[in-house]
């Protein structure tokens, strides 16, 4: 008799089920015998597996899952779902630490929620988090180009630091650039900067035409108006929009110089703060696109600086590392509970009465579902602009010529502000 490699499994099937019929109406202990020897010879069985296919009646039986019954449902994956893509996809730890500040404008916007409900939301854990939202989780990260040319003035004057600041205290600033260049470098473009206090990780952001030294400079001089607190430090990486005169200046010639120092030339990771900043605050939101448009300078900024930033700081929670320690082959990290920039610069206790109550009350203003609306609307209005750009031509661009190695005159000199108000042809 043929054995079973050589049936199809519909074959093996309708064989099995004719077997079965045949041996529940067998009579006698010798007849029976006789067919789990047949299935044996057949299938390759042994005789105890045998005799259970056998005497298997219907479908094959389904094993339910072990364990205790779920406690969160589908109204608990659909609570967690709306604040998880409105707080821009947050992981499970820090999306558990930012729920409580979430949830009162949650029910603002989509109406109260029952007692049970609220109670399985504040107890349910980082890792039950991850489990119900991970069938909508995305899994690409597309990579961008780097665009950092090295600064040779001042590399001599500018000494290197690495791991020499007090991070408990709030003030010392870590910058880089992001370039909005598409997939290529040449010609004029949108550069994003990027500033993060390592401490509470409060982050500002603002977008230059073409990172000269002079709009590096007024766009520093406008964020550190802007901050809660006073920088004591300022930490950059070799690129010569940091490493100029202008900058250098700017810090070393006021009453109480601010410390001015360079990670080293092709270590990324002295400057890791600002550098997970350029995905999370610049990459997420602008994504990779080339914006060669002096237009979308204006709309860039009043995003980043009226919307983007008061998110951030106010309502997305990080983790900073505790402690890291090597153990064979085994690096071991510990990271602290997740906290908003908004909190931790709070428990730092530098700010004075004023500014303590000032920022309060600023927090107590904010709605991040209203935040991430206007940060929807923002968006659009880039994108808007950015197709309106390319339909009528109105680009700035700053392709040298491949023959006689020139530029266009169509764009303004590099570092100075464009005029935003005139069409550039």
């Amino acid at each position: 008799m043929e054995r079973s490699e050589s049936l199809s499994m519909e074959s093996k099937r309708e064989y099995l089920a004719k077997m079965r019929w045949r041996y529940a109406r067998a009579q006698g202990r010798c007849y029976k015998s006789r067919l789990i020897e047949e299935l044996i010879a057949l299938c390759g069985y042994s005789r105890k597996h045998a005799i259970k296919v056998l005497k298997r009646r219907g479908a094959p039986r389904v094993l339910k899952k072990s364990g205790p019954k779920g406690i969160y449902q589908e109204e608990v994956r659909l609570v967690l779902k709306r604040i998880w893509f409105a707080s821009d996809q947050l992981c499970g730890k820090r999306l558990k630490a930012a729920l409580p500040a979430w949830l009162p404008h949650y029910e603002k916007e989509y109406g109260a929620l029952c007692e049970p409900l609220k109670e399985k939301l504040q107890a349910i854990s980082a890792a039950s988090i991850d489990r119900l939202l991970a069938p909508v989780r995305a899994k690409a990260r597309p990579k961008g180009r780097g665009g950092t040319k090295p600064g040779r003035w001042l590399k001599n004057q500018i000494p290197l630091a690495t791991e020499q600041w007090d991070e408990r205290r709030p003030g010392f600033m870590e910058a880089d650039t992001v370039a909005h260049c598409g997939d290529s470098l040449e010609g004029d473009f949108i550069w994003s900067l990027c500033f993060t206090d390592l401490a509470t990780g409060w982050t500002e952001l603002r977008a230059v035409w073409n990172r000269g030294s002079h709009g590096v400079r007024e766009a520093l001089s406008e964020i550190e108006a802007k901050l809660p607190f006073a920088i004591l430090g300022f930490d950059c990486d070799n690129g010569s929009e940091f490493l100029n005169h202008h900058l250098w200046r700017y810090f070393a010639r006021r009453r109480e110089p601010v410390q001015f120092t360079r990670s080293r030339p092709y270590h990324k990771n002295d400057n890791a703060h600002v550098e997970q900043k350029n995905w999370t605050h610049v990459r997420c939101l602008l994504g990779y696109d080339r914006l060669q448009n002096v237009q979308l300078l204006e709309p860039i900024n009043a995003l980043y600086r009226d919307v983007w930033a008061l998110y951030h700081n106010h309502f997305c929670p990080s983790m900073k590392l505790a402690e890291k320690r090597r153990e064979g082959a085994r690096q071991i990290k510990r990271y602290d509970a997740p906290k908003t920039p908004y909190q931790r610069l709070l428990e730092s206790g530098v700010l004075d009465e004023r500014k303590r109550v000032a920022l309060q009350e600023q927090h107590g203003t904010l709605n991040p579902f209203a935040l991430k609306r206007q940060i929807e609307a923002g968006l659009k209005e880039i994108q808007r602009a950015l197709r309106a750009g390319k339909r009528s031509g109105d680009f700035v661009t700053l392709v040298p010529s491949l023959r006689s190695g020139t530029r266009s005159t169509a764009s303004p000199e590099r570092g100075s502000k464009p005029n935003l108000t005139t069409k550039v042809a």
